[in-house]
């Protein structure tokens, strides 16, 4: 039977079947449910949508069809973003999605103040079943606005991984990915940057002095994220994981001197 589900895989184009099968089989009920999981995978529907969840900075982190399934190379943005976090910080994860980024963080961290927000309510039942039992805390909402007002001035660390792929691009993306996952978290409008601004002309506004500014972006783009967090005021470095192919822009808000 084994040999025979790779086969079926196989024949759809999964690049991985050996290993999709024996996820499937784990997570499996039984043989009735293991069949209907191997003929929904091989209609196209992406495996982390099948089983319900994918592993992300060694998490288990539920997912359901109609939010984004997380990238590896995101880790890379939870390990600059931990490298900058306290104890007891606040934490925002903008366009959380199913919650992974800020999963991660509370999860190693401990002890920090997340909230986290998204603009589809698909993600936002992800997210809350992802960081509520951390004591997160989840907002439908448009960026900032979702946000409590008492924040405002007092967040210490910003992490955006919001949608950066220009709008002619998104025909160039991977089928599952094209297909499957929602439009609002991938199109970043004509030059994929139009989301990235947004967070960053307001970051100032909610950051804390000497707080943080954190968005992945695309190698390619670096420079104009780059330029666009310098124009809101923040004081701008990019880091960049080679192996990953992850790039992240961080941006400080300056510390107020004491008079």
């Amino acid at each position: 039977m084994v040999i025979s589900i790779i086969e079926r895989l196989r024949s759809e184009g999964c690049v991985f079947a050996e290993e999709e099968t024996q996820l499937l089989i784990s997570e499996a009920a039984s043989i009735e449910d293991l069949m209907k999981m191997v003929e929904i995978r091989a209609s196209g529907l992406p495996l982390e949508y099948v089983l319900g969840f994918t592993k992300f900075c060694g998490l288990r982190i539920e997912v359901e069809q109609g939010v984004f399934v997380p990238r590896r190379r995101t880790e890379f943005l939870v390990q600059q973003a931990e490298a900058l976090t306290c104890v007891c910080d606040i934490v925002v994860d903008l366009c959380c999605g199913s919650g992974a980024v800020g999963a991660a963080i509370a999860t190693d961290l401990n002890k920090i103040l997340l909230h986290s927000v998204d603009i589809d309510p698909i993600a936002v039942q992800c997210a809350s079943r992802n960081i509520t039992h951390i004591g997160g805390q989840v907002y439908e909402g448009d960026l900032y606005n979702a946000l409590p007002h008492s924040l405002r001035g007092r967040v210490n660390i910003i992490i955006a991984n919001v949608p950066y792929v220009p709008t002619d691009a998104i025909k160039l993306l991977p089928q599952e990915a094209r297909l499957y996952e929602p439009k609002v978290a991938l199109d970043g409008g004509k030059d994929g940057l139009d989301v990235q601004r947004k967070v960053a002309e307001e970051a100032p506004q909610w950051l804390a002095s000497g707080g943080y500014l954190l968005v992945e972006t695309s190698e390619m783009q670096a420079a104009k994220t780059f330029e666009i967090f310098a124009n809101a005021g923040l004081t701008t470095k990019i880091a960049r994981d080679q192996e990953l192919d992850a790039t992240v822009v961080i941006g400080t808000k300056s510390v107020k001197e004491k008079l």
